[in-house]
């Protein structure tokens, strides 16, 4: 098997662990946040007690209790919830390289939006997430730092501007999957970095009697309180890439810093139902507001959007070996034939609101530039088209392979 055939699977094996890591993550960290909101007084609870909880699940009972500090006598063993936020990042890395540093000219550069190098696209990835973290944290840790609301309101404006420095950059599927990392980035060195340090500072002062000083709690507090806030909007960019709708318009960036709006006012009400605060209903008319506004900008950014990759000359570098391929006229008069009543700018098939991962297949120019994703989708399986509703024959799709694997024998 070929090197894209392999590629492809250890994208799927990376993106599994990914998911199974960052479900194992987000779930402890919103059932604490909730055992955290709910706890209450409880009548002869032993010394250092803050709060309590019963729970049922699983046909059993559960009898928690949080000391604020510590108990007495520290137990022989401390279950830390750190890994599931470290293998979430670093399969999320993983997965930034296998698709989109790896398929750089095909995922992460696009030139209608910015011509550069691979290795300038790629650097600009990493040095983006990189340089983010530096700079929240600094943030943090400075007196500007110390008032918990302007720090989020300013932090908020920081992700707004990089949502539209991202869409300057790189392409619209890129631009709204790196905004994601670099909020994913922040959120898992927050605990890397600070919240599980700062525990086990405090477990070591306790286990050598000495008072643990408070600052400890309280910045882990403040990360633990953006981490919360931040979640829902990291799902919706890491699933964006997969619903041209909200990445493959003129306002992406506005879509990104409006669902981080959304994430507030979502959270915002379970947390204060969680703490016993009641049910802030007006927060869901808020959230279908947000709701309504993206949809209204994404239907506004793909009408100001023009027809891409128009001419024959538009090939890129990548997009260039695959049009001098062997059997590439062929294989362009049958997607077109095949593929191109959903995969346009104006979808003709009943059902279709815009081009699946905003792949246009009108032009030889755009047929070459998606040639993986074709050669995966409709030459080494029949994914497409779905159903094979326009009935691509196996001659055909034989083509596309012997076609593909011309030009990759070529480059």
């Amino acid at each position: 098997m070929d090197y894209t055939f392999w590629l492809e699977w250890a994208q799927f094996a990376m993106r599994w662990l990914h998911v199974i890591t960052a479900i194992a993550w987000i779930g402890s960290s919103f059932y604490f946040i909730a055992l955290d909101l709910g706890l209450r007084p409880e009548a002869n609870a032993p010394d250092g007690v803050h709060g309590a909880a019963w729970q049922v699940h699983g046909g059993g009972f559960y009898h928690i209790q949080k000391y604020l500090v510590a108990p007495d006598s520290m137990p022989k063993e401390l279950t830390w919830f750190k890994w599931e936020s470290y293998i979430t990042w670093l399969s999320g890395l993983g997965m930034l390289m296998l698709v989109y540093w790896a398929g750089a000219e095909f995922y992460l550069i696009d030139p209608r939006v910015l011509e550069m190098p691979v290795w300038v696209g790629i650097l600009i990835s990493a040095g983006s997430l990189t340089i983010g973290w530096l700079a929240y944290d600094w943030i943090c840790k400075s007196k500007f730092g110390e008032d918990n609301t302007r720090l989020m309101v300013f932090l908020y404006i920081v992700l707004v501007v990089m949502a539209w420095g991202y869409s300057q950059v790189f392409s619209g599927r890129a631009a709204l999957l790196h905004l994601g990392a670099f909020t994913a980035t922040i959120m898992s060195a927050n605990v890397y970095f600070l919240i599980i340090p700062n525990q086990k500072i405090v477990v070591a002062d306790l286990m050598a009697g000495r008072v643990p000083d408070p600052k400890y709690g309280k910045i882990a507090k403040q990360r633990s309180t953006h981490n919360n806030y931040l979640t829902l909007p990291v799902l919706f960019l890491m699933l964006s890439n997969h619903y041209p709708l909200a990445f493959a318009n003129d306002y992406n960036w506005l879509i990104a810093s409006l669902v981080f709006l959304m994430g507030v006012s979502i959270r915002h009400f379970f947390n204060t139902h969680h703490g016993h605060g009641g049910y802030l209903w007006w927060t869901w008319g808020v959230t279908a507001a947000l709701f309504a506004a993206i949809m209204a900008l994404s239907a506004a950014g793909a009408e100001a959007q023009g027809d891409p990759w128009d001419t024959a000359e538009d090939y890129t570098p990548a997009s260039q070996r695959f049009a001098d391929a062997a059997g590439f006229e062929d294989v362009t008069y049958m997607i077109m034939g095949r593929c191109s009543m959903c995969h346009a700018q104006d979808p003709g098939y009943d059902g279709i609101g815009a081009a699946p991962k905003d792949v246009h297949l009108e032009t030889p120019s755009q047929i070459a530039q998606a040639a993986q994703a074709i050669y995966l989708q409709a030459g080494v399986s029949d994914a497409m088209p779905p159903g094979n509703l326009s009935f691509m024959e196996p001659e055909e799709r034989a083509a596309i392979r012997a076609w593909y694997r011309a030009a990759m024998a070529d480059g």
